[in-house]
């Protein structure tokens, strides 16, 4: 017994050295083993990023050591959104027994995200994690496939830029942290011709699942590294946010239609501090939104915030526009613009989409108050929005592209501009520009003769069924109108987006098994195109009790528009209705 227990602390010694010695378990050694590739020569490290901030090298310094160059060790070595840090933070706190305040935790967050931050047109293409979009990512290669995508979204990586060694040193925390990592890391290892018959890997195998794994961190170490020319241009050009005054929005809430208004920025206490005021207008007509908020700007350009409508609706029903919104939207290098995304909900699954244009003295186009025009048609009253728009417009002034022409001015005002338009039987389909003397809104509305299909947004959806204990997950669905373009081809790269179209709402079979009864449990779909779903938890008028998941198709049918056999149009999203998440990835604290 005495043999067998020495045997063991042999063992488990052996393993934790390993570890210990490629970094794993979130250790703060720089250096380490090189994961699935064998080290060909001592490599010249990659220089750091040194840590100035007092209160980081306080906090940090304890675990992760400083170098002579002011250099943490792995904080130095990585970049990341604010996000990213955020939980990287919260990591320490719940595993490693680092203590801090609010205030403190706020400051640390604040330093790294802009002093280890993301340059903006590296951050641009994963700006759909911070805005809590479900996105069909691009796979890069098969390696990342295998060893990234089986656990979580590629985003979560593609958001953080490191040295090579760093990579290497996060595949080893997660061989030490996950098991299933382990087994991602290795899934190659029967490649090459079965295994034997032992059940030991073939030969080849093994180095089959390295290749993999190489693969991967080649790719992380060149795409996504620590110094890039992005980052050294950002680091010179970057400067305080100067963005208090007045903005136009545009904004898109699925299921609802557009909105346009002004967003008020007040200077908070700090040069990264603000606090905001909207108020939104249905472009098609209806009630306003108010809202109020405040908001933190990371790195110069990447705004996190919250608001509130101006009065709490009790009860309020799924995707009530009074709810308290998060907002995180990309400011362009030039303060002159922003876009981004405004959520709530449980799954953050409400939102509006948001662009922002910074008022000045000159006159500014916004938006058209439709998206399409019909060809042939006559006396239409198109709506111009903007802001210091000039005191005097005649006909003349203004142009809508060759076919288009306008016939009066109805009305005018600082901020908008009501004209009456004919649209040729020959113009040519496509979207146009519009111009008012020097302001251009390029791609304002489109021409077209008729819609020739229709489709389901978001063309994959995701609802989670809820109870008392786990909220339930909604899906807004709408539907949008295409026309098929100059090549009279059906999908094909010139087809023209008309905007959303009138339809009706209904649930189909998706038959993925024999006898398939999922339309009848998974929830409802009403007349806007919202979807609730039902209740988690076993259900005795199922077949074997199961729970009410499941997936069916989100048909919607046009009410006017048909095709070319007098059949109304149809489109179909792929919904899939699931169970609650029990475990968030989130981090609301960066808009605090």
């Amino acid at each position: 017994m005495k043999k067998l227990l020495v045997l063991i602390a042999a063992v488990l010694c052996s393993a934790f050295l390993m570890l210990g010695q490629g970094g794993g378990g979130g250790g703060a050694g720089k250096g380490g083993a090189k994961g699935g590739s064998a080290a060909k020569g001592k490599a010249v490290p990659e220089e750091g990023i040194p840590v100035t901030n007092e209160l980081v090298t306080a906090k940090c310094g304890v675990c992760h050591a400083k170098d002579e160059k002011g250099n943490l060790s792995r904080i130095s070595y990585a970049r990341s959104t604010p996000e990213g840090w955020e939980e990287a933070i919260k990591r320490m706190i719940r595993l490693n027994g680092l203590t801090l305040q609010p205030a403190e935790a706020r400051t640390i967050l604040k330093y790294l995200s802009t002093n280890h931050g993301l340059a903006p047109e590296e951050a641009k293409p994963v700006m759909y994690m911070a805005e809590h979009r479900i996105q069909d990512e691009a796979v890069p290669n098969e390696g990342v496939r295998t060893t990234c995508m089986q656990c979580h979204a590629l985003g979560r990586a593609f958001q953080w830029h490191r040295t090579k060694e760093d990579w290497t040193l996060l595949t080893n925390m997660h061989v030490a942290f996950f098991p299933q990592a382990d087994a991602a890391f290795r899934r190659n290892a029967n490649a090459g011709g079965g295994a034997a018959g032992d059940g030991a890997p073939a030969a080849g195998g093994a180095a089959a699942a390295a290749g993999s794994l190489d693969t991967t961190l080649d790719f992380l170490g060149t795409s996504y590294g620590l110094q890039t020319p992005e980052w050294s241009a950002w680091k010179a050009r970057m400067r305080a946010p100067k963005i208090a005054g007045r903005w136009m929005v545009l904004a898109h809430i699925a299921g609802k239609g557009q909105y346009s208004g002004e967003l008020t920025v007040t200077q908070g206490a700090a040069e990264d501090e603000f606090t905001t005021s909207v108020k939104l207008q249905p472009l098609g007509g209806g009630a306003a939104i108010t809202r109020t908020g405040s908001g933190l700007v990371y790195a110069g350009y990447s705004w996190r915030g919250r608001s509130k409508g101006a009065a709490a609706v009790a009860n309020a029903a799924p995707g009530d526009l009074s709810s308290e919104m998060r907002e995180a939207m990309w400011i362009a290098p030039d303060q002159t613009s922003a876009e981004g995304r405004w959520f709530w909900g449980e799954y953050q699954e409400f939102g509006m989409d948001v662009k922002l244009k910074r008022v000045t003295g000159a006159p500014t186009l916004l938006t058209l108050d439709r998206p399409s025009l019909v060809r042939g048609s006559q006396g239409q009253k198109v709506r111009l929005v903007g802001s210091n728009l000039p005191a005097q417009v005649v006909p003349a002034d203004l142009e809508f592209g060759a076919g288009v022409t306008v016939k009066t001015i109805v009305s005018h005002t600082a901020t908008e501009v009501v004209a009456q338009v004919d649209i040729a039987p020959t113009a040519v389909f496509g979207k146009r520009d519009v111009v008012l003397g020097l302001a251009v809104l390029p791609g304002a509305f489109a021409v077209y003769d008729k819609a020739d299909y229709i489709k389901v947004l978001p063309d994959t959806a995701l609802s989670r069924l809820g109870s008392d204990v786990h909220p339930k997950g909604y899906q807004q669905l709408e539907a949008i109108g295409f026309h098929r373009g100059e090549d009279g081809k059906l999908h094909t790269a010139d087809d023209v987006e008309i905007g959303p179209v009138d339809v009706t709402w209904a649930m189909e079979e998706f038959y993925a098994v024999f006898g398939d009864d999922d339309k009848e449990f998974v929830g409802t779909l009403n007349n806007s195109g919202l979807f609730t779903p039902s209740l988690d938890g076993p259900n005795p008028q199922r077949k074997f009790s199961r729970n009410n998941y499941g997936d069916v198709w989100a048909v919607a049918t046009a009410v006017s528009e048909k095709d070319k056999e007098g059949k109304p149009l149809q489109g179909k999203s792929y919904l899939v209705v699931t169970v609650p998440t029990y475990i968030r990835w989130d981090q609301p604290e960066v808009g605090k």
